[in-house]
């Protein structure tokens, strides 16, 4: 069984607002292999840094599963373990965004990107981080909004023996949340605490080693 779901997590979807969102920020998620850190820019994203902003805030990403990691292209997480949470977020869906010049960054090694399905303004809660320059998902609308700081490594020892399996069960994961995913694919590496942090405590941390869709959300 996964830890007690975070109370702050059990409201509706926010509205996103993306004045209230830092310009920079950096979020470090605790998880079963360690601890990796997240430094979001809003100008690359900024419909996509607001929504990950508020479900830091919210407490959303706690206790949620890795269900899809795949060597060699990403890892992915972002469904919450509550269904009754679950249900609140599924439609919330964010305006795409389609930055420019300099803004513009690429699906490389490290860069952290909302999945999304092959309709406009699907984006909603599910994330992945980039194992490799998988720059051929940009033409794709997959808009990186931030990057792994440190914990790279962290992300390349997550289980991934399931490989696709669990990202093709999608809907039941969003039933039923842990509970269907401790049961058909235990093992699973989870996230224990997702809090933002400042600068001067990751100040010590390098960046990251190098700066076909169908109806479920991924890439």
């Amino acid at each position: 069984m996964g830890a007690p779901l975070p109370k702050a997590a059990k409201q509706d979807a926010p509205k996103v607002d993306v004045g209230d969102v830092p310009a920079t920020f950096r979020v470090k998620f605790e998880t079963t292999k360690g601890d990796f850190v997240i430094e979001v820019h809003r100008d690359w994203s900024p419909h996509g840094a607001a929504r990950f902003y508020e479900l830091v805030k919210t407490g959303f990403y706690d206790d949620c599963r890795f269900f899809r990691v795949l060597p060699g292209f990403m890892a992915q997480w972002g469904i919450h373990g509550d269904p009754s949470v679950m249900k609140n977020w599924r439609d919330a869906n964010i305006s795409d965004d389609r930055p420019s010049g300099e803004n513009r960054q690429s699906n490389v090694r490290g860069m952290v990107t909302f999945a999304k399905s092959g309709r406009p303004n699907s984006r909603s809660t599910q994330i992945f981080a980039n194992y490799a320059n998988n720059s051929r998902l940009d033409a794709d609308g997959f808009t990186p909004f931030g990057q792994v700081l440190s914990g790279m490594e962290v992300l390349e020892r997550l289980n991934s023996k399931y490989g696709e399996s669990a990202s093709g069960e999608q809907g039941a994961i969003q039933e039923q949340g842990n509970a269907f995913l401790d049961q058909a694919f235990p093992g699973l590496d989870s996230i224990k605490k997702a809090n933002f942090v400042d600068s001067e405590s990751t100040s010590n941390a390098g960046k990251s080693d190098d700066n076909k869709l169908d109806e479920t959300e991924k890439p």
